[in-house]
């Protein structure tokens, strides 16, 4: 079919494609919400500063060695760091500091290369999170022990590498392309149901249709 032919049709049952997505648009704007605000993150790097052990000559097999245990409990903090135990070591804290935030009001991301752990915290409130931030770097820092218990009861030592900064989350690409992308779904629904009420009409429109189907044409009657 030519672009011509589309063109005509689309122009005839203009009515049909402007439907849907007029219906789309009004449920949208009845039913809108606004999204909810993106909040804020924050991230920070330690690195593990195990020491020699003490007394003993040092020599490139203590350092492997002190560089894999080091490791190991980047790797076992990073666990920690994600589990809901630390969530709530951070809430305590901040409870002796006279700050009332509940575990679930915050999330928490941690990844470990090699040696070097990296945690990002997220939470909804600039301020808040600044709060939650040092907790977290103190319980990192101070309760570890009892998060491994291989260390013997020592408390790993944790060197932080950079500064907390909290910055802004950027909107979600869902948030900001929903509305829009109804719409053109609604328009293309109004395409196809006025090409479908068209492949349904038996009406002839032109001449080119009627000699199609086999008839004579004996005269025609100008649009004008």
């Amino acid at each position: 079919m030519e672009l011509r032919a589309f063109y005509s049709i689309f122009r005839r049952r203009w009515l049909l494609v402007l439907i849907p997505p007029l219906v789309v648009a009004l449920f949208s704007a009845v039913t809108y919400q606004p999204p909810p605000a993106p909040g804020f993150n924050v991230g920070v790097n330690f690195i593990v500063a195990q020491s020699p052990s003490p007394g003993a000559e040092l020599v490139d097999e203590d350092r492997y060695y002190n560089w894999l245990g080091s490791e190991y409990i980047v790797n076992g903090l990073t666990d920690w760091a994600v589990s809901g135990t630390f969530k709530t070591a951070v809430s305590n804290q901040l409870a002796q500091e006279n700050m009332a935030v509940a575990p679930g009001s915050f999330s928490v991301s941690a990844d470990n290369v090699r040696s070097k752990l990296q945690l990002f915290i997220q939470h909804s409130d600039a301020e808040t999170l600044g709060h939650i931030i040092d907790a977290a770097i103190t319980v990192l820092s101070e309760q570890n022990a009892d998060a491994l218990p291989q260390l013997g009861g020592e408390t790993a030592v944790l060197v932080l590498l950079d500064e907390p900064v909290v910055t802004p989350l950027p909107r979600s690409l869902s948030s900001l392309v929903d509305i829009p992308l109804r719409i053109a779904l609604g328009i293309a629904a109004g395409l196809g149901l006025a090409l479908l009420v068209e492949y349904l009409d038996p009406t002839i429109r032109s001449r080119e249709e009627a000699e199609a189907m086999g008839f004579a044409i004996l005269g025609e009657i100008p649009k004008d």
